[in-house]
């Protein structure tokens, strides 16, 4: 009998080898749907193995406001880059896998301190487990954001490290699609959707959702789903996070080379040239991390003081006044009363909030706590 290793790879060939198009969409989702059951299968087993004594893989102590993963080949410059913006020293040669294990850095900029993580280079077969290649993408699974450091010369290295981070389920630069599968005991599939269908019948939905090993469910739809999307809400372990990309080596290449570069990537995504040698660019690249990590700025105001309005506190621009209350000591949280909000998230000046209150950049915040 076939291993899981062997059945995933006889699947993945399959969906290879098949012409994508709209006729082949529901084909090619049926596949995606069996890989993705066999995969949490390999994934049961393995989380059985490591609880049993198995092997460890390296581990990343997240520190700061938030981290940002170094992607790319062996030899495109991320040793060179982490050293430059950030205090790490990582070792720097002009051969392939200089770096052996993950070096993290902190690049403070605008009153922020990320975490810059300098991985060994992903190469093909990462998702398999070729170089590491597990090892690394849990860590860049588990960052706040993806930056890829391409070669100019080498106009298919990001669609092969695209291409493994999709393997491994990332999803980038996409939004999680409003689709809710929920099992039923009895009932068969029945989809229900708010908005018109056009890349796949009710049957074919039902179709790739049983191949993953319902017999019943509930699906509801509130956008125009396709076979991937699907797929991925039933996995239920994607990651969407954010993406940008810097094209490193400007210095040495032509414009028609970087340009070439630069069709070889998606359409919309953010992007910058940088020279990590020469330093060019590097300041923007800071600028542009930092724009495109979200941060939002708040300034705190203790009971009875005036407001620190020279050191805001950097925080996510999807932060809850909970989530700033944690960052700041875990106490906050368990003598939590109420907040007191003056800024643009406020009703009016000093409104009273509960911890579930969504926070905006510039909003001064007082948070009342119980004495014991």
């Amino acid at each position: 009998m076939a291993t899981i290793e062997e059945q995933i790879k006889a699947i993945q060939a399959e969906i290879d080898k098949t012409q994508k198009n709209k006729a082949t969409e529901h084909h090619i989702g049926r596949l995606k749907a069996k890989i993705a059951k066999l995969k949490i299968t390999r994934e049961k087993a393995q989380a059985h193995a490591k609880a049993s004594g198995g092997g460890k893989g390296f581990e990343v102590k997240k520190s700061g406001d938030a981290s940002v993963a170094l992607v790319g080949f062996p030899s495109v410059g991320k040793s060179t880059l982490i050293s430059q913006v950030t205090d790490a020293k990582s070792e720097t040669a002009g051969y392939a896998f200089t770096t052996l294990t993950c070096i993290p850095g902190v690049m403070e900029h605008r009153g922020a301190k990320i975490q810059i993580l300098d991985l060994p280079g992903l190469i093909k077969g990462a998702a398999d487990g070729k170089g590491r290649g597990r090892e690394i993408l849990n860590v860049i699974r588990s960052s706040d954001m993806v930056l890829y450091i391409v070669d100019p010369f080498q106009d298919a290295h990001f669609r092969v490290l695209h291409r493994e981070l999709e393997l491994a389920g990332m999803r980038l630069n996409q939004a999680k699609p409003a689709v809710f599968i929920s099992r039923t005991e009895r009932g068969g599939i029945d989809v229900r959707s708010t908005v018109e269908q056009t890349h796949l019948t009710d049957e074919q939905i039902g179709d790739i959702i049983r191949d993953f090993g319902y017999t019943s469910a509930i699906v509801t739809l509130r956008v125009d789903v396709t076979a991937d999307q699907i797929v991925d809400v039933l996995a239920g372990n994607r990651v969407y996070s954010k993406a940008v990309v810097a094209i490193n080596k400007i210095d040495i290449a032509t414009e028609n080379e970087i340009t070439r570069a630069e069709k070889s990537l998606p359409q919309g995504w953010p992007l910058m040239r940088i020279s990590a040698f020469k330093g060019t660019g590097l300041e923007d690249l800071k600028d542009f991390i930092y724009d495109n990590l979200g941060f939002m700025r708040v300034f705190l105001k203790p009971q009875g003081q005036e407001a620190d309005m020279v050191e805001p506190l950097i925080v996510k621009d999807t932060s809850t006044v909970q989530e700033v209350c944690n960052s700041l000591h875990r106490d906050f949280v368990r003598k939590f009363r109420f907040a007191r909000v003056k800024g643009p998230s406020a009703k009016f000046d000093w409104q009273r909030v509960g911890l579930d209150h969504l926070l905006k950049d510039g909003d001064l915040l007082t948070i009342i706590t119980r004495k014991s």
